[in-house]
């Protein structure tokens, strides 16, 4: 089994006990553990899988919070740094009566935009799988750590994943936050993006122009999540799509964290990653779509991720 490796924000997520109202008239805010690279050590841990996770909070109840919750979660925190300079990041949350989300976040800067590249010098990615997401690409330490730490994974043969995640409300100018985003796109293996991030960064309005264009990049192969509506993968030469599971949907917060989590625990059983048979690729996006599903069913992101037995006798219930 592979090693995953997941860089960038550990945050406090307050999740509203009320739906469908802004900030300012929810009258109780609940703490949960979030920050989506974090997400997904969470979820390739509690599917069985061998996550480290590499960032940083700070040194303060909030932080101590999330170490010990990864701790508990059997997620490798040797690469989780705390700091006395910075505060830990802060997400306020708003839901739609759908479960869709709003991020208020606080973080100008936080200790996780604060971690520098000196301190994950000595990590080897050899046989592993390295994944990261667009909110460590602002212009801060932490994304000069995010790059050292590519290049070193590249050099070693490391299986590498992308997911954008976008969060417009960070970054002012957009221009600069997409020509980031290509930027570093080509040191992914596998990048997985939703509809609205497909047209944001490529700024085509045509899916299949747009997913041409991505797949002219340097990547193998690209992922176009669609939420309730299933998945498409993509390659060089084909696509395969796979529908969606049907839920009673009470949260969305981490859906995707836990679809791309899932993806690379399957990933990770593999001696070598190829992906050439469609059967066994259809197999992966059905078992990743039930554990986004299955995520979207409670509230919150880390405590709502599956593990496999549920996961299992959840889709065998929907046979």
């Amino acid at each position: 089994m592979k090693s995953i490796f997941s860089i960038g924000e550990l945050l406090i997520d307050f999740i509203p006990k009320e739906k469908g109202v802004g900030i300012k008239d929810v009258n109780l805010f609940i703490k949960m553990p979030g920050g989506a690279p974090a997400n997904v050590c969470v979820a390739v841990s509690r599917l069985g899988g061998d996550a480290k996770f590499i960032g940083q909070v700070g040194q303060d109840g909030f932080g101590d919070f999330l170490k010990q919750t990864l701790l508990n979660e059997r997620v490798d925190t040797r690469y989780l740094f705390q700091t006395e300079n910075a505060r830990t990041a802060l997400a306020f949350v708003t839901l739609s009566d759908l479960g869709e989300r709003e991020f208020a976040f606080y973080r100008n800067p936080s200790a996780d935009q604060m971690l520098e590249k000196e301190k994950i010098k000595e990590i080897d990615f050899k046989d592993s799988i390295f994944h990261f997401c667009s909110l460590s690409l602002d212009d801060y330490p932490l994304k000069d750590a995010v790059k050292h730490a590519l290049i070193k994974a590249k050099k070693q043969n490391c299986f590498i994943s992308f997911d954008p995640n976008l969060r417009l409300s960070l970054f002012h100018d957009h221009l600069k936050y997409r020509e980031v985003i290509l930027e570093f796109i080509k040191y992914a293996d596998l990048l997985k993006v939703s509809d609205d991030e497909l047209f944001f960064i490529t700024g085509i309005k045509e899916e299949e122009k747009a997913v041409t264009y991505l797949l002219n990049q340097e990547i193998e192969y690209l992922i176009l999540t669609k939420g309730k509506n299933g998945v498409t993968f993509f390659n060089k030469k084909s696509q395969i799509d796979v529908e969606g599971y049907k839920v009673d949907v009470k949260d969305t917060t981490g859906a995707g964290d836990a679809w791309i989590g899932s993806f690379l625990y399957q990933l990770s059983l593999m001696d070598n990653i190829n992906l050439k048979d469609e059967s066994e690729i259809r197999e992966m996006l059905k078992f990743s779509n039930a554990v986004a599903a299955l995520t979207t069913t409670n509230p919150g992101a880390m405590t709502a991720l599956p593990n496999l037995k549920q996961v299992y006798a959840f889709m065998e219930k929907q046979k």
